[in-house]
Formats: structure tokens, C-alpha cells, sequence
């Protein structure tokens, strides 16, 4: 795995911010999101769930699991942009994040 430095990904660098959706292909998001809680190395890492839904379950589930914010992703590409706007605004300039 990427994050964890696995074969292949020696030299990766560790990301300061997640930014994860709940509906991948290989790998249900929530999954993701306990193995980064569960590991001592990633938990400190802040991880933004910008996903499709808005099911009360999933915005629960995610916190539950430890996400540090659930931004529902916007369908319009401008919109789309604009919340990335704001979500590098807070969590990469006005947030104080753990260097690593």
C-alpha cells in the first residue's frame, strides 16, 4: 500500500491531507479510512470524505471511523472546484496539520 510504504512505494512520500470518496472500485472507502484510523503512523493524518452521498448513515459511519471532515462532492464541475477552492483554503492554509 501507497501509504504504508510497501513494496514498490519505498520512497513515497507521506501526504499531509486525504482527500477520499466512499465508492472506489477495488476498495470500499470506509475501509480505507479504518486502516489509516487503525494505523499509528496515518492516524494523525487528516482525511476529508468528498463523496456522493448524503445518506445520514454513511456521514455517521465516516465519523465514527474518525474522518476529520464529510463535504458532499458537488456535480457541477465549477462547484466542483470552488469546494476544492475551500477545502485547500481551510485545511492546507488556515489549519495547523501535523508535519510528518
Amino acid at each position: 500500500m501507497f501509504l504504508r510504504r510497501g513494496e514498490g512505494y519505498v520512497d513515497a512520500p507521506t501526504p499531509c491531507l486525504i482527500l477520499l470518496d466512499l465508492k472506489m472500485p477495488r476498495m470500499d472507502g470506509f475501509d480505507v479510512l479504518e486502516i489509516i484510523k487503525d494505523d499509528d503512523t496515518l492516524r494523525s493524518i487528516p482525511v476529508i470524505i468528498l463523496t456522493s452521498s448524503e445518506r445520514d448513515k454513511d456521514i455517521e459511519r465516516a465519523y465514527q471511523l474518525g474522518c476529520n471532515s464529510y463535504i458532499k462532492k458537488p456535480v457541477n464541475f465549477t462547484n466542483f472546484i470552488e469546494a476544492i477552492t475551500e477545502i485547500k483554503r481551510f485545511w492546507l492554509t488556515l489549519s495547523k496539520i501535523p508535519v510528518k
